[in-house]
């Protein structure tokens, strides 16, 4: 391998390619608000995850108007943190009688979402819907027809695509610079044990779909059109882990000409850390840091290696990009990239690995079309 002088780091095959560091491409990885288009929104669900939905929300200038929660303190909670001139509401339906709100954000739980997405799909709602989208695929479809019969956007809170080392890696792929993917290896050590006790503790797979359902998202992202042909997974107790689903996984996804892995340490209590590497015909892209927030991104081509500077965390950026994607999506008269019906494939890819995961043996995307997430 070559060795730039400068930084003593290796690029390049063999010795014939001499790495230099050049200048980062300017990419456009931040979140993109509408120009015109200023709705009035209502949240649907005020758990502890919407105190990151609303605090990007406002920072953002978006008008949320109304709260709602079967737990009408909570709503209220968060009308006193974040918008105090919001009405609340303890029953969804009465927020969507209101003609004035347009957009909703539904974070409730999957077992309840489903009716709140179709009542305000036929309210004439555009909605932004918490991820997992869906327990079963055939549901994930009606909801999108739906969506297009009334000539809705239906999108994905798949928050994930613009934390910032993900959008910068995503939109360097889309942009041409790496080529074709060829591989997609993505790893993370961290304590998810903190679960223990908790209402997460009741879900059999929490890593491969609760947590993981990001890195299945991304990774279809980085494939773009390549449709994955198997799946295999599998999952383990770590010795000494409180939470009762298993905190080890690792999964391996199959391509025409392609392959992505992805590997949770979820009882990492020692140096964490997260890393992304992409392969491809003309170049790749990496990512490492110790968490979420904290990447370096390299990018590297025929032409030398680049590193971004890169701005923005995923828990703000992230959120403000789900919702200002779909926002966006409706002034232009488009699909949103987050939207319902393209989401069904990173759930098809979730749904094979935990159904992998259980039949120790490989599982083709598409044809595992529900999930019980409860033990």
């Amino acid at each position: 391998m070559a060795k730039s002088a400068k930084s003593g780091e290796t690029y390049g095959k063999g010795a014939e390619v001499k790495a230099r560091r050049i200048a980062a491409p300017e990419l456009p990885y931040r979140p993109r608000d509408p120009k015109t288009y200023h709705p009035l929104i209502g949240l649907i669900g005020c758990g502890g995850i919407t105190q990151s939905h609303l605090r990007a929300y406002r920072k953002a200038g978006y008008n949320v108007v109304a709260l709602c929660d079967v737990d009408i303190a909570r709503a209220e909670a968060r009308r006193s943190e974040f918008y105090p001139s919001a009405q609340v509401y303890s029953d969804h339906r009465e927020l969507l009688q209101r003609d004035d709100i347009e957009v909703v954000d539904i974070a409730t739980h999957a077992l309840v979402r489903r009716k709140q997405i179709q009542d305000s799909l036929l309210a004439g709602k555009h909605v932004l819907s918490q991820k997992p989208f869906v327990l079963d695929l055939a549901h994930g479809h009606q909801l999108a027809d739906l969506a297009d019969r009334k000539g809705l956007r239906l999108a994905v809170n798949q928050n994930g695509r613009w934390a910032p080392h993900f959008s910068y890696i995503r939109t360097a792929i889309a942009e041409g610079l790496i080529g074709q993917v060829l591989s997609a290896h993505l790893s993370v050590q961290w304590n998810h044990d903190w679960m223990a006790g908790t209402a997460f503790d009741s879900i059999k797979h929490v890593i491969l779909y609760d947590f993981a359902i990001h890195w299945f998202d991304i990774v279809t992202c980085f494939m773009g059109g390549q449709r994955a042909r198997r799946v295999f997974a599998s999952t383990a107790h770590a010795p000494g882990q409180r939470a009762k689903p298993p905190l080890l996984a690792q999964v391996l996804i199959e391509y025409d000409g392609a392959q992505a892995s992805l590997v949770f340490d979820g009882f990492a209590r020692y140096g964490p850390r997260d890393t992304t590497l992409v392969t491809g015909t003309t170049g790749a892209v990496q990512s490492i840091g110790p968490n979420l927030d904290k990447q370096a991104v390299t990018l590297i081509t025929p032409t030398g290696y680049s590193r971004p500077k890169l701005a923005g965390k995923w828990f703000h950026d992230g959120f403000h990009g789900t919702m200002a994607e779909l926002l966006c999506s409706i002034e232009e008269r488009r699909q949103p990239a987050n939207n319902a019906r393209e989401n069904l494939e990173s759930l098809a890819l979730c749904f094979a690995a935990t159904r992998s995961a259980d039949m120790s043996k490989p599982q083709f995307p598409g044809r595992i079309t529900r999930m019980a997430i409860t033990h």
